[in-house]
């Protein structure tokens, strides 16, 4: 049957004239204006009754205030990194490696992998301080080093989850289960894009895996799909699908995209779905993405000097290519570029997840081009208001894992309870360090910062308060931060 008979048999009288009466107030009001703006969003002309173009849902937008940030780059490192062995050093932790946990530390705690009395563990890295502002950081990470004044560590962020999935929900939804909009569909909705030639939001992922969370992870939920983050990739086809089957010719494909717009525009004003809307804005966009997408995905055209700053080479698939890519997309407008990176999940269970040279090697991956680009942003001026976020989903336990504990490959648990992350640029103040954990790494001393306080915080850098940056969805007003989140004011330079 006709979904929309079927919805019409469904009506009770008392639907129909709710309705009614709204349709006849919605035609008194249209009576009175020289340009209908109808319920779909297509303005259409009073006098030609001819459609105008769609409004683009994407068109730059102006946040609640100034803001410190215009765009995100956010480099998630899959799995999450050991925290304790790269940014917060712990001293007593190191005195007493291989003693068994006290018991008050363990008591009333559950871990993914790990029970009875484990045996402390500390690392095995070496730190020291670094910059101006002396930020600890460990010999895995030697050109992070060289860009240490630009950073901003936090050691005292805190989770609900501590699974891989959950908690990246968590982080970037705001729930740990799936349907929410995710950061960078917020992002967008709420800014809109610098450049009507590329989405809004864009993700990067290497390694050969996708996120913990799936797609979810940069989804737009109950968003217009419009919102959601678009997957390129840096070897092959940029975009799945988005080039001209064999046959066609880009005149075309434009004949064809007229005919599918104006086909969607009459369901549009039938049925006044906004996905229909969305339908027609990212055809548009695609069309524009033909040309504009391998433009700016080809890193070839980068100088030798700036590859090798990198360490990248054209048409390979890795972190570091992602971290240039990234670097050529705001600087074209894109508002969130979201890269994840497979492989952090340091457990111990083969030599690759020891944290000796198994996580050396794995930072050989991310340090050197994240440290390029950070000195890229900062060469092209464009590091004071582009924030960089870097981090996992959670922490790695102070102790060994217990599925590996007796063997030669030291690894660690997941541990959502305190765990450390950095950001650079986009007004935050650098070589500082915020917070504190105790003196074992089990909980936080000072200064706690719940994921809900840094989702805020992001918010607020790129002009929002997250308290009125909402979407009504259901009935509710839907936020990033649920109900929850404070700004971490101490960071913001």
């Amino acid at each position: 049957m006709d979904p929309r008979l079927e919805r019409i048999q469904l009506s009770t009288r008392r639907h129909f004239f709710k309705n009614c009466q709204l349709g006849l107030g919605g035609l008194a009001l249209s009576s009175l204006l020289p340009d209908a703006l109808l319920g779909d969003g297509t303005l259409v002309d009073a006098e030609t009754a001819a459609p105008k173009p769609v409004l683009n849902p994407l068109a730059p937008k102006q946040p609640h205030f100034a803001p410190k940030a215009k765009r995100v780059i956010y480099l998630h490192l899959t799995g999450s990194p050991p925290h304790l062995d790269l940014y917060d050093y712990k001293p007593q932790l190191v005195k007493l490696n291989g003693q068994p946990c006290p018991d008050e530390l363990l008591k009333g705690k559950r871990f993914a992998f790990t029970s009875g009395k484990p045996n402390l563990l500390g690392t095995p890295r070496r730190f020291a301080q670094y910059g101006q502002g002396g930020v600890w950081l460990s010999d895995a990470i030697p050109n992070l080093h060289t860009v240490a004044d630009d950073l901003c560590v936090i050691k005292s962020m805190t989770t609900d989850e501590f699974n891989h999935a959950p908690a990246e929900l968590l982080l970037y939804t705001g729930s740990p289960r799936s349907g929410r909009p995710s950061m960078g569909a917020w992002a967008t909705y709420g800014l809109g894009s610098e450049n009507e030639n590329l989405p809004g939001f864009v993700v990067l992922i290497s390694s050969g895996v996708q996120p913990n969370g799936g797609k979810n992870s940069f989804g737009s939920g109950f968003m217009p799909s419009v919102y959601q983050g678009v997957q390129c990739r840096s070897k092959g086809d940029p975009v799945l699908y988005a080039s001209d089957p064999p046959g066609m010719s880009r005149e075309l494909r434009r004949q064809s995209l007229d005919a599918l717009r104006d086909l969607n525009e009459l369901q549009a004003q039938e049925l006044g779905h906004p996905e229909t809307l969305t339908r027609i804005a990212q055809y548009e966009l695609a069309f524009r993405m033909q040309t504009a997408v391998p433009e700016v995905m080809d890193i070839s055209r980068e100088s030798q000097a700036t590859l090798d700053a990198y360490g990248v080479k054209p048409g390979a698939a890795s972190f570091g290519n992602n971290c240039l890519l990234a670097r050529r997309l705001v600087e074209q407008g894109v508002r969130f570029v979201q890269l994840f990176d497979w492989g952090w999940d340091f457990h111990g269970t083969n030599p690759g997840e020891d944290i000796r040279d198994g996580l050396t090697n794995k930072c050989k991956t991310m340090d050197k081009p994240v440290a390029a680009l950070i000195k890229d942003l900062k060469a092209r001026g464009l590091f004071e208001d582009t924030l960089i976020v870097c981090g996992g989903e959670f922490g790695r336990t102070p102790f060994r894992e217990g599925r590996t504990a007796g063997g030669k490959v030291l690894g660690r648990d997941h541990y959502p309870d305190c765990y450390a992350m950095w950001l650079a640029g986009g007004g935050l103040k650098g070589g500082f360090s915020h917070g504190e954990s105790d003196e074992f790494g089990f909980s936080i001393a000072r200064d706690k910062v719940h994921i809900h306080d840094l989702q805020a915080t992001i918010l607020h850098l790129l002009g929002f308060d997250h308290t009125r940056l909402v979407y009504r969805f259901q009935g509710r007003d839907y936020r990033l931060t649920d109900v929850h989140g404070q700004v971490v004011r101490e960071i913001i330079a």
